[in-house]
């Protein structure tokens, strides 16, 4: 298991600096939120920051992946808004971001790229109906793999709490309806105690050749908190056999945003915590 941190964990620094301290620590590579002030798909000068960065990256010998979960991007007033699930007009607005991100990650080398549903919000009698929010959620992946297909990075999908596609039972709902193979999962292994009654090392299981990427970070009392591995009630050792077990060799990336007011300190105590776990197994 190769380990990489988030960038949503260093929201101060500028990303050839999160580069480089990363790579100083000893990490194998480096997860990217492009965000408002960091990598903004949206600027014009984008392109030319990201072959800056792509400069960076490939001197340091960091691998790479993206991740589109950037709270105000799209809307500076709705944290998570437009989603897939929303109207004509919000979903492509999502499907643009996402699309925008994809040519970042195709730019940046990334093996992966992950995105999530979204949740649609409280629209009274007017809602739609599940199914057919699936089906607008399945139009948005569906044109995003197709965007994708054929090109160097793997498209995940990321079960996330209070999103339509939170369990990983929604999740087969999901992958059933879509009818694509080709897309892979995301997991981040502290969610699996928010919406499941499996361990994370069962989930990573049940994944198998599926999992695309992982994402780390602690739960304690069934609580989507994002803690410091090892401050929570996830078994660690358990997780990392299971990994071993189903062969996975993708970026494992620390997410701890809610560290970001220390992030040094944290990447460096978080990559100390898994170097002293695998060395103990």
């Amino acid at each position: 298991m190769r380990l990489a941190y988030n960038t949503n964990g260093f929201p101060q620094h500028e990303l050839a600096e999160v580069c480089k301290v990363l790579a100083k620590l000893g990490y194998d590579g480096i997860s990217i939120t492009p965000d408002v002030l960091q990598l903004n798909p949206f600027s014009p000068d984008v392109n030319q920051e990201a072959a800056r960065l792509r400069g960076v990256i490939d001197d340091l010998g960091l691998s790479v992946a993206v991740e589109t979960g950037a709270r105000f991007l799209l809307d500076s007033q709705r944290k998570h808004q437009p989603t897939l699930l929303s109207g004509r007009e919000g979903a492509q607005q999502r499907l643009d971001g996402l699309l925008r991100c994809l040519a970042l990650a195709h730019a940046l080398g990334a093996e992966t790229l992950s995105f999530w549903a979204g949740a649609f919000g409280d629209q009274g009698a007017d809602a739609p109906s599940r199914e057919e929010m699936l089906d607008r959620l399945c139009a948005g992946a569906t044109a995003l793999l197709k965007e994708g297909r054929g090109g160097p990075t793997r498209i995940c999908f990321e079960p996330e709490p209070g999103m339509l596609v939170a369990s990983l039972a929604e999740l087969d709902e999901f992958l059933a309806r879509l009818e694509d193979d080709s897309l892979a999962v995301m997991l981040d292994v502290g969610h699996v105690p928010v919406t499941e009654d499996i361990s994370p090392a069962e989930a990573v299981r049940r994944l198998g050749p599926r999992l695309g990427g992982m994402q780390l970070d602690d739960c304690r009392d069934g609580l989507h908190e994002h803690l410091m591995p090892g401050e929570g009630e996830i078994e660690w050792p358990a997780v990392l056999a299971a990994v071993r077990e189903v062969g996975f060799e993708g970026l494992a990336s620390l997410e701890l945003p809610r560290h970001g007011h220390d992030p040094v300190e944290t990447s460096r105590a978080a990559l100390a915590f898994f170097r002293e776990l695998a060395n103990r197994s």
